[in-house]
């Protein structure tokens, strides 16, 4: 008897999916941010989206001190205190059952299993205003290559739309990864975070060997690129580490696109929410004056350069 075959389903955890973009990519987009990244930067303004799975955050500025998340909750993570609702993480299962009786939404859930076909539908709410912007979607995270398999299902739908695709990545995942994704992705917001291996690994937990390595396989490739460059007081913000990256850049892609990405604290309350420690605290974004010094150094070097988007 011949053996039939089911083909697998794939999905993937998508953890928000925001309408009328302008700053990830060209014309009117649709970010589509998936979790999971394989680096850990001390700066991070998605904390949500580094770990896969979902997770459970808490806002206690929303809280009403109600108690029915507490009752609601049958494995006992929950605990009604005086300052709010104590979140015992390693009790807690992600049955979602607190979430959905919180009438304030101070108990959320970030993260959530989509379909390709899922997320298309979503996407193609805006197809008009891609049209008439020439815009599209643009896929976030986390980094998507860490979801490789629903990433290259999702773009390939939007592809056979004539959707412009876009993907936000750092780069520090197997090539193989990215290769697979080539047909189907017109553009790449890649980081460059440190030239500098080491100071690299201290603050986002890894090397950046990988990442070189990747960005001068889509330049020989001849893909777009977009340079995505964050600016962190006490940690890249160096002027012999700028200087590299213009050698970098302009050994690989001389005349590119470069945003450079002043630091900010925005993401702070997420952390809260998660239960997670800020390490940035204290440190301030760069003043404008530093910004522009440094947008000077790129645009002298021949690139197009953009400051915060």
């Amino acid at each position: 008897m011949e053996m039939i075959r089911e083909e697998k389903l794939v999905t993937g955890i998508v953890f928000e999916i925001e309408r009328f973009a302008i700053h990830d990519g060209p014309g009117i987009r649709t970010l589509v941010f998936m979790k999971g990244c394989g680096l850990r930067c001390k700066w991070c303004s998605n904390p949500e989206s580094q770990k896969r799975p979902l997770q459970l955050g808490y806002n206690v500025k929303k809280c009403l001190r109600c108690g029915r998340c507490v009752d609601a909750c049958e494995k006992d993570a929950l605990s009604l205190e005086e300052d709010g609702v104590n979140v015992d993480r390693s009790l807690c299962t992600l049955c979602c059952i607190c979430s959905e009786v919180c009438t304030a939404q101070a108990l959320v859930i970030f993260g959530r299993e989509m379909s390709p076909e899922e997320v298309l539908e979503e996407v193609l709410k805006d197809e008009i205003f891609y049209r008439k912007s020439k815009g599209g979607v643009t896929f976030s995270g986390g980094d998507p290559f860490e979801q490789k398999d629903f990433l290259v299902a999702t773009a390939k739908l939007c592809k056979a739309r004539y959707i412009h695709n876009a993907v936000e990545t750092c780069g520090a995942v197997p090539w193989e990864s990215i290769e697979d994704a080539l047909p189907y992705i017109d553009l790449f917001l890649y980081d460059l975070k440190e030239m500098d291996p080491e100071r690299h690994r201290k603050f986002t937990g890894v090397p950046n060997e990988l990442v070189l390595n990747n960005y001068k396989m889509l330049a020989e490739k001849g893909k777009e690129i977009i340079a995505r460059i964050p600016v962190i007081p006490g940690f890249n913000d160096r002027d012999d580490n700028f200087n590299m990256m213009v050698d970098f850049l302009h050994e690989h892609t001389p005349g590119i696109r470069v945003s450079l990405l002043p630091y900010h604290r925005l993401g702070k309350t997420k952390y809260d929410r998660l239960g997670m420690e800020y390490q940035l605290e204290e440190v301030e974004p760069p003043p404008e004056s530093r910004m522009m010094e440094l947008e000077k150094k790129f645009t002298h070097a021949g690139f197009k350069v953009s400051i915060g988007g």
